[in-house]
């Protein structure tokens, strides 16, 4: 498990906020009430400037094609998000007969590793995220979630890391001397007790999963005021659970799809549970419409975000008619906090170079790149011409992206990740 992540181009939407930045941030901040509101601003500001796109509306399926998507008005705001119209789900490969739910169990029972634990736990949960989620059962539709689970947590429901709490407290030590403050003077303003009895110095000091890190934050937010911290202090980790998912994107998923189990507490919560995490972690994956002819584009997307590979083969595109050599990395436009911004791209500014050859106006490239986001934008005219001038080259390129974490001690990419995913892939369909 690598995450949380980073991406290193400004350009980027950086899929996860590092986690552990924000734990030692947050601490020396009860060490000084009277600077407290300026200096809470000043060290969320480095997270909240990583902007994270915004969660997809999803509809249930109705057809097994998407419906044409008429392009955005030139009059478009620039300042509006990008939010996905409803998807719908079509299988990698040609449509199987459909089967019933017992025999889609005995299917996840073949294609699950022989040693792993809670083997019944983990087989109902992926069949009952695909039912409610309308995904049909497929070794290739299964196999693609087994092998993001077993990358992301080694099929663990709350995934561990080793020396977690030792890695909070020597980042916290770090920050503290910044502000010249003893790491035992911080230590000493979180011996005060947590809602579970135990301090807050005490919980950081045994924390081993996620969930647990999670929990700690969200008693840190609720006793701001007793802890002389900010009232609307929000918890800052963005991912989690056994296929780290982001909150962002599980919370807007169910305002537009019913979430089908009982919940216990928030959904940020849920997601953190071996049956949330694989439920929102299979949405995220499979339930849009996705033009690939193999599936690691779709873990590159999982990475990347939805249709950079897509979007990588389009940059390529551009890249031949301009003779440009920009990077590839998925993203068309440049984002803040997931808006797109007014300044331009690089890819818009080559594509502004071949306004003619293209025969669009700059208004009009704007236009269709702020459909970058979404299915409809390979129906844009931008898009197919582009692709008809240059040759009709492949529709599907790997992002070209590097990835940055805490944990990471190695340069990792987002290729890197698509194909260790991938080879997990491949295992699992040779036991079907």
């Amino acid at each position: 498990m690598i995450s949380p992540l980073a991406r290193q181009k400004n350009e980027r939407t950086p899929r996860f906020c590092p986690k552990l930045a924000l734990l030692y941030d947050l601490v020396p901040i009860v060490l000084h009430r009277k600077l407290t509101p300026i200096l809470l601003c000043s060290l969320l500001a480095a997270c909240a400037s990583a902007p994270i796109p915004p969660a997809p509306i999803i509809t249930p399926a109705t057809a097994s094609v998407p419906a044409a998507i008429s392009p955005a008005p030139a009059s478009t705001p620039i300042s509006a998000p990008i939010i996905a119209p409803p998807v719908v789900v079509t299988p990698p490969t040609p449509a199987l007969k459909s089967i019933s739910q017992l025999e889609a169990q005995a299917m996840v029972d073949k294609l699950l590793p022989a040693k792993i634990k809670e083997r019944n736990g983990w087989k109902n949960d992926l069949v009952d995220a695909f039912t409610a989620l309308k995904i049909p059962y497929t070794p290739e539709y299964f196999c693609a979630v087994m092998a993001v689970i077993e990358q992301e947590s080694s099929w663990q429901g709350d995934p561990t890391v080793p020396g977690l709490g030792k890695i909070v407290w020597k980042q916290i030590e770090e920050k503290a001397g910044k502000y010249h403050i003893p790491l035992i003077a911080v230590q000493t303003a979180l011996l005060k007790s947590s809602p579970n009895g135990r301090s807050y110095k005490e919980r950081i000091d045994k924390l081993q999963t996620e969930a647990q890190m999670n929990a700690v934050f969200e008693d840190l937010a609720n006793d701001a005021k007793r802890l002389s911290l900010p009232f609307n202090m929000s918890n800052p980790i963005r991912t989690g659970g056994p296929m780290q998912v982001s909150v962002e994107f599980a919370e807007g998923h169910v305002r537009a799809w019913p979430y089908p189990y009982a919940r216990r507490g928030s959904v940020r919560n849920e997601i953190f549970t071996r049956k949330g995490g694989v439920y929102f972690g299979t949405a995220i994956l499979l339930q849009y419409p996705a033009p690939y002819s193999k599936m690691i584009y779709r873990f590159a997307d999982f990475n990347a975000g939805r249709y950079a590979s897509r979007n990588a083969a389009f940059q390529a595109a551009v890249n031949k008619l301009a003779g440009d050599d920009m990077d590839l990395d998925g993203d068309l436009l440049r984002y803040e906090k997931g808006y797109p911004m007014s300044q331009s791209s690089g890819t818009e500014k080559a594509l502004q170079k071949l306004g003619k050859r293209i025969n669009l106006s700059h208004e009009e490239i704007r236009r269709d790149l702020l459909l970058e986001k979404v299915t409809g934008f390979a129906q844009t005219p931008l898009y197919q011409r582009v692709f008809s001038l240059a040759g009709n080259p492949s529709r599907e390129a790997m992002p070209q992206i590097d990835l940055h974490s805490p944990k990471i001690t190695r340069k990792l990419t987002t290729e890197w990740f698509a194909k260790r995913v991938d080879g997990r892939y491949q295992t699992c369909l040779s036991r079907s």
